[in-house]
Order: structure tokens, then sequence, then C-alpha cells
């Protein structure tokens, strides 16, 4: 039996992340999810430095990336991530707050898969993760 790919999810904010793990599990979404809440906590657990020094070693099915982070934000993250073997096809979607133009094409000029401005309506953020969850979570096939 094929185990599920882990998610791992970068957010700061306590009620978006409340309201992503209630969106994935209203859409059955079965992969287990990784919650690190600053960017430096993301190159962590990536690369298996600090607390994730012991942690298993899997790739994960995507990141769901949060542009405003502390500590290093989403754009710095996304450019490492790039530059490592392991993780360049790592499937990265943004998901954010953020409507400028120039975070658009920055998220997609360092590599971003997806770019997807978190809805300010609770049904449709609802919505929108549950899109996301079923297609890079269980419909999408990685190169990993």
């Amino acid at each position: 039996m094929e185990t599920l790919k882990r998610i791992l999810y970068a957010e700061d904010n306590a009620n978006d992340i409340e309201l992503t793990l209630t969106a994935f599990k209203e859409c059955n979404l079965a992969n287990p999810v990784d919650v690190v809440r600053d960017g430096e906590e993301v190159l962590d657990y990536l690369f298996y430095r600090g607390k994730y020094a012991m942690r298993k070693i899997n790739f994960p099915a995507f990141l769901l990336l949060d542009l405003k982070m502390p500590k290093k934000d989403g754009i710095d993250v996304l450019k490492e991530i790039r530059k490592s073997k392991e993780y360049k096809n790592l499937p990265v979607v943004i998901l954010t707050s953020s409507r400028t133009e120039t975070d658009v094409i920055k998220g997609y000029e360092v590599g971003a898969n997806g770019f997807v401005v978190k809805p300010i309506d609770f049904n449709d953020f609802v919505k929108a993760v549950k899109g996301i969850g079923y297609f890079w979570g269980i419909l999408n096939i990685s190169p990993q």
C-alpha cells in the first residue's frame, strides 16, 4: 500500500491555518499536513535542520506557501528551494493575501507553480483551498 505524501503548509496566521486544515478535511484530503510558521522553519523542515534534523526522510506532495512570513519571506524561501537539487521540482503553490502584480510576477519568476489570492469570504476561501488540495494533493503527479 502506497503511503500518502505529506503536504507542507507554511503560514504564520493561526486563523488561516485553522481554515485551511478544515477545508482539507471537508474535501476528504487524507494527506497528512505539516504546518510551519515562518520562512526559516520551511527551510529547516525541507533540509532536515534544527528541530527537523531527525525527521523521517520524505518528499512533500507540495508546499503551500504564504508570502508574508516572519524571518524569511516566501519569495526568499522559494529562491532557496529552487536552487537546491532536491527540491527544484517540488510543486509550490503560493497562497497569500497579496494582490499586487509585482508579487504575482515575482512568484512565478522564482519558480511558483501556482499563485492563489486568499479570498476574504469564508466559503470562497474554503472552496479555493479545497481546489488546491484536490489538484496538488490528489490529481497532480510530481517528478519525485
